[in-house]
């Protein structure tokens, strides 16, 4: 098929009511609106067809739509009239599928992306319920394909899939050029950390529509608001439609309120670049074989919670050699004195011949640990011809961990075969080292491991990594990060209000559902801030939504084949 390489992006922002019929007119109006700009690919919202609240099972039935119904014929039909490509994604009709013990039809959230002929080329249905949604809908049974258009590679979800990373990254990893995503989502973090980090952690461009308006009937507003626990004002589409580049660059944004049409022209072929300013190949880089435990059902918990909160250092040191240990023995002495109980220092910052470096690091653990008293300090050493994370207190180092994925910068170094964690009297501890931090797998299966606290000595080369990479490791799994570099470190600390449906003790409610409080370096030293172990064990966003054991497990095949 012959591809065009540089087209332009569409995303639609709109609300729509409990009137089927109204919803339609509503999503053609809009399309004819965003054909103004005559773009090649348009996107809308999740649930176009009803707003997503519904009385019950045989109400939800009623209100979705069929694949040959005037619904979908006219969706086709404006795409066949403006010769582009449109993607939805509507509450669908599953009468091929078994009906309940009830006798009422199933039916799943279903995106559709229509050619510019007005044929239905592609469905997918979504993977991830979120909260009331588990009621109602059927979550996929089948892997999401990759579309092949005239654009180029495609692939579809849709709100929820793109809050943890498995649906769009089980999609990139067959190499799409565009990822487009439906929402219908009133989370403000939705905009600002879930959306962009999956174009930028696969370097691909992501295409995603959100709603605006009321969420639920207007009549149930109040109630429903009690019910989520959160105030009545907060059940609105976020809004905040955008087209994202490959690096994470935000293209076009909509505004949070009001119908919208954003666009952008984009080159497709920058999304087949796959290289980090190393020379490293993210996607060929994957070690598939390592993340096995993502293709099988897990139930984390049963380990006793952590403290529910202690201070934590990232020393951030510029300097080499001496001058560089001689600035961690202060940080620790002032850490130390702070009663910090987790040091993280940057990715072999005391090395000044790799040649000598396995001397060096015996070296520079010794003389740190002449100035150790309660806390352990975490960092990376070259050992055996490994890179190698470690952590150790005044006793002795207590854990190591091997780099796991093949790293333009340290091409020499032996790799390791697993995730290993520690128990600190304070919580559960993994390191990951050098270039592990950008793979989302990594830290997922430190999350399988209940690891609570997870120690980043690294050195930072893209800028999405500070701006989305590590709030959204933090975030979607539920776990403390600390990162050391020599710039930009930061401490990402976990919140521990999270769960919709329940009362927050610690902070109103404010849009966020899980961004993480973020403590950055102001330069060389020692940044402290509090973090809270025991807020990891709750992963539970939503009635009936877990981000970690709420993956979609049995259609991991494209992460670890």
């Amino acid at each position: 098929m012959d591809q065009k390489s540089k087209i332009r992006a569409a995303a639609v922002q709109f609300g729509v009511v409990a009137d089927v019929a109204a919803n339609l007119q509503t999503c053609l109006r809009m399309i004819d609106e965003a054909a103004k700009v005559k773009p090649d690919v348009i996107v809308l919202p999740e649930f176009v067809n009803h707003i997503a609240w519904y009385k019950d099972a045989v109400h939800c039935y009623e209100v979705a739509v069929s694949l040959d119904d005037a619904f979908i014929g006219a969706i086709g039909s404006k795409a066949k009239e403006y010769g582009c490509y449109i993607k939805i994604n509507v509450t669908l009709k599953r009468d091929d599928h078994p009906k309940g013990d009830d006798g009422i039809g199933k039916v799943s959230g279903t995106n559709v992306l229509f050619d510019p002929a007005g044929k239905v080329i592609g469905l997918t249905d979504k993977q991830i319920l979120m909260g009331n949604e588990n009621n109602f809908l059927e979550k996929s049974t089948t892997i999401a394909p990759i579309l092949e258009t005239d654009l180029g590679q495609v692939g579809m979800y849709a709100c929820m899939d793109g809050v943890i990373p498995e649906v769009a990254r089980a999609l990139a990893v067959r190499r799409p050029q565009m990822l487009l995503n439906s929402l219908n989502s009133f989370a403000h973090d939705e905009a600002l950390l879930h959306i962009p980090v999956r174009a930028a952690e696969n370097k691909v461009f992501v295409v995603a529509a959100n709603k605006v308006g009321s969420l639920v009937p207007e009549e149930m507003r109040e109630a429903v608001a009690a019910r989520l626990k959160i105030d009545p004002s907060f059940l609105e589409g976020a809004g905040e439609s955008q087209i994202v580049a490959p690096d994470g660059t935000v293209l076009a944004k909509a505004p949070m309120k009001g119908e919208a049409v954003v666009f952008a022209d984009i080159d497709l072929s920058e999304a087949d670049n796959k290289l980090r300013p190393d020379g490293t190949d993210i996607m060929s880089t994957r070690r598939p074989e390592l993340y096995a435990p993502l293709g099988v059902e897990s139930a984390s918990g049963g380990k006793t919670p952590g403290a529910e909160s202690l201070l934590a250092g990232a020393g951030q040191v510029s300097g080499q050699g001496k001058e560089a240990i001689d600035s961690a023995l202060k940080m620790i002495a002032e850490g130390e004195k702070a009663g910090v109980k987790l040091i993280v220092l940057p990715e072999l910052f005391h090395i000044t011949d790799l040649g000598n470096a396995e001397k060096e690091s015996v070296e520079m653990i010794r003389t740190l640990q002449s100035e150790l008293k309660d806390a352990y300090v975490a960092t990376s050493i070259v050992e055996d011809g490994a890179h190698v994370g470690v952590l150790f207190n005044k006793s002795g180092v207590v854990l190591k961990q091997p780099q796991l994925h093949t790293s333009g910068r340290h091409a020499w170094s032996k790799l390791g075969d697993e995730v290993n964690v520690f128990d600190a009297e304070w919580g559960r501890v993994a390191l990951v080292i050098g270039n592990d931090a950008i793979y989302p797998e990594t830290f997922r299966l430190a999350a399988l491991k209940d690891v609570e606290v997870v120690a980043v000595p690294t050195m930072i080369l893209e800028k999405w990594e500070v701006e989305l990479g590590f709030k959204e490791r933090a975030a979607e799994n539920r776990m403390n990060v600390i990162v050391a570099s020599k710039s930009d470190s930061g401490i990402y600390a976990i919140t521990e209000d999270f769960t919709l449906w329940t009362k927050w003790k610690n902070r109103p409610f404010d849009g966020n559902i899980n961004y993480p409080v973020i403590t950055m370096a102001q330069g060389d030293g020692l940044t402290i801030a509090e973090i809270h172990p025991a807020a990891s064990v709750n992963k539970m966003v939503s009635q009936k939504t877990d981000v970690l054991n709420g993956r979609p497990w049995k259609l991991a095949e494209p992460l670890i084949s």
